[in-house]
């Protein structure tokens, strides 16, 4: 039988295991949506490019497989490059097909494979003698941690091939999921204007773990662990860039390399363990190893949830932290990083590095090593074969955990009670803002007051603590009281504090929840005041940092993870700029909690703007009712000023659930997140 090239591709990515793929269909990409349909892939509508790469963003960082989204030539491409620049940041395994026009006459013409290259993307256009082959090649790409655009020019689609011979090529060119060694760079020849995959190389893929995306060890991904390397976001400033480790300062573990590995953790008396998303899949190893040398446990954001019920687990390092884990992580003797980029998000502009501090990074990319800060010791070798091979070597030597090394009085109550810092002022660490209480020092811990009121804090949650030392708070009961000290909500006119917003509604929502953050003044708030039960309960597409991606990233997590209420954390600028996708959410019938922390205004630009006098018009708009507007998209929707008004939530969770849900929080704005200030540096 015989079939043209378009439904050839189709029929070669779901007979590789594509099971779900994202898009905007023109008449670039139809006929080669309609074939990945026909061969049993599911196909996800969105309203704009931008968010069907970003919904498959994120459903390949919580399924474990290759996004793959399918957009028409020209401005389909253009549309979309926001999205696939946040994937090629973040090391997604994603492949982009397009239709492409070759023609410079015609109005779809742009050069695609130049504009693919200028966000980090590789590229591969088809060729009509050998479209199995372009298609199998660049799907084992995007597989091992890339992302590919795909180009299929029109005159090329519609070229007849056999279709008995699609099956066979496949076979013999695919290699099973898990694959561990890269293709050979040689044999993908990329188009001409390209990245050259000889020049950047292609990373190694780890063995899937079943739920959690197969990234291997690579230090790349997201907001607090950008990528690995020099052109990525978040290096700038004080981060500078290049190799600094020192010659003789790599090791191989696969080499038998560990015996220097083993020395550093038998000299440390106070290591910290900072996991990454290269990590992800890996807590059982790097548990086990930390237990063994007495390390306490952070992620960056992206790994935010994988030590979650670890006693020693500190939550996020970085911006994120709270000021009991930027204490203990200052206080470091050994600063091991597993998968994770060390750059200025999570090391604070290297401010959680001490003057004496034994800095190790571990990661599966060499070029990793040392590209945003000097290490002393260098591994190169899969997170969680590494761990393992250091743990083996230390047995011998009896090595006894004792996190007596650490200056902090009652470790393990310290982290089991003040792990949750709720009471976090809006100025400076550990210093109260203005209007906080005169009783508190603006830390938690100083006294009862400080404490919310109403909250059951049990191990048995899965969580750290909010409570403080000495202070036994009683169980909530069901009640929703989350006043914070200092802080009365009824006083700001009708505006509720987006820390009480976000514990009210992290003593709500169910625990087995997956939350998607856009970014912004806001983010966080829902990052550091809600909890998530595992690494794959936190999706963070920050890596490039632009705003409007929030509400398809929660979409993409949701269809990956149905076992778990998707829940949208949105800034009023993120939510706007991607509403339409509002219509996506109602149409696929997803449950889906949507908060938007509505300050009427770009936030970030406000606080960072603002304090020096600067007009601010430009960055503040007058009220916007959202509810009314997520109504007209068929959602339930309700407004919340204070916390009385999180009773709605409630009431909807009973179910049946039917519509999504928006909450459209009119937030305070008085001052600037807390983190911001520490943002802004790196501009």
């Amino acid at each position: 039988m015989t079939v043209n090239v378009a439904g050839a591709i189709g029929a070669t990515l779901v007979r590789l295991g594509v099971r779900t793929a994202f898009g905007v269909v023109g008449s670039g990409n139809f006929h080669v949506t309609n074939a990945l349909v026909d061969g049993g892939a599911r196909f996800v509508a969105a309203r704009h490019e931008g968010g069907a790469v970003t919904m498959a963003d994120a459903y390949a960082r919580m399924s474990g497989e290759v996004g793959v989204v399918t957009v028409h030539q020209g401005p389909g491409l253009t549309n979309a490059l926001t999205g696939l620049t946040e994937a090629a940041k973040s090391r997604t395994p994603l492949l982009l097909l397009a239709g492409e026009v070759t023609s410079p006459r015609s109005n779809f013409y742009v050069d695609q494979a130049a504009l693919a290259t200028a966000v980090g993307a590789l590229t591969i256009r088809i060729s009509a003698g050998t479209a199995v082959e372009d298609t199998v090649r660049a799907y084992r790409i995007a597989r091992s941690g890339r992302a590919v655009l795909l180009n299929l020019p029109l005159d090329v689609q519609a070229t007849p091939i056999i279709e008995e011979t699609i099956l066979p090529e496949i076979e013999s060119l695919a290699t099973p999921t898990g694959w561990r060694n890269p293709p050979d760079a040689g044999a993908l020849a990329p188009e001409e204007g390209s990245i050259s995959v000889a020049d950047i190389g292609v990373p190694v893929v780890g063995v899937p773990v079943v739920g959690v995306p197969a990234v291997g060890g690579s230090a790349v991904g997201g907001f607090e662990d950008a990528g690995s390397e020099a052109g990525d976001y978040g290096v700038a400033g004080s981060e500078a860039v290049g190799p600094k480790v020192r010659d003789s300062g790599v090791i191989r573990p696969e080499l038998g390399g560990v015996d220097e590995l083993v020395d550093v953790f038998l000299a440390a008396r106070r290591p910290v363990f900072v996991a990454g998303r290269g990590a992800r899949g890996a807590r059982m190893e790097l548990v086990a190893l930390a237990d063994r040398v007495g390390a306490l446990l952070a992620t960056s954001a992206v790994a935010k949830g994988l030590f979650r019920g670890s006693t020693w687990d500190l939550d996020v390092s970085g911006g994120f932290a709270t000021p009991l884990a930027v204490e203990l992580i200052k206080d470091a003797d050994l600063i091991v990083g597993w998968g994770c980029a060390l750059n200025m998000w999570t090391m604070r502009h290297g401010s959680l590095i001490g003057p004496d501090t034994t800095v190790v990074q571990v990661d599966h990319d060499a070029d990793a090593i040392g590209a945003h800060r000097p290490v002393t010791l260098g591994v190169v070798g899969d997170v969680a074969e590494t761990a393992k091979h250091t743990l083996d070597r230390l047995d011998p030597r009896q090595v006894t955990t004792f996190r007596m090394g650490y200056r902090s009085p009652g470790l393990a109550e310290r982290l089991a009670r003040e792990g949750r810092w709720r009471d976090v002022p809006y100025d400076d660490w550990g210093t109260p803002g203005e209007g906080d209480s005169d009783e508190t020092d603006g830390r938690a811990g100083s006294n009862p007051a400080s404490v919310p009121a109403g909250h059951d804090d049990s191990p048995s949650k899965g969580r750290i603590g909010t409570g403080i030392a000495g202070h036994e708070d009683s169980p909530s009961e069901g009640r929703i009281d989350t006043a914070i000290a200092g802080h009365d909500d009824s006083a700001r006119k009708g505006r509720i504090d987006p820390r009480t917003l976000s514990i009210g509604l992290d003593d709500l929502l169910p625990d087995e929840r997956i939350i998607a953050t856009d970014s912004g003044n806001f983010m966080g708030y829902p990052a550091m005041f809600m909890d998530v039960p595992d690494e794959c309960g936190f999706v963070f597409t920050q890596a490039f940092q632009a705003i409007g991606l929030g509400l398809a990233t929660a979409i993409g997590a949701a269809l990956a993870r149905p076992d778990r209420l998707p829940v949208a954390a949105l800034g009023d600028g993120g939510a706007l700029m991607g509403v339409a996708e509002l219509e996506t959410v109602v149409r696929l019938g997803l449950p889906m909690v949507i908060v938007v922390y509505d300050d009427e205004a770009y936030g970030a630009e406000v606080h960072h703007f603002g304090p020096d006098g600067f007009p601010l018009g430009t960055v503040t708009f007058p009220p916007t009712d959202l509810a009314a507007i997520a109504r007209g998209f068929g959602c339930d929707a309700l407004t919340v000023r204070a916390k009385e008004d999180l009773h709605g939530v409630a009431e909807w969770l009973k179910g049946p659930r039917e519509r999504p849900l928006l909450v459209d929080a009119k937030v305070a704005a008085d001052r600037g997140s807390w983190w911001l200030e520490e943002a802004f540096r790196g501009h």
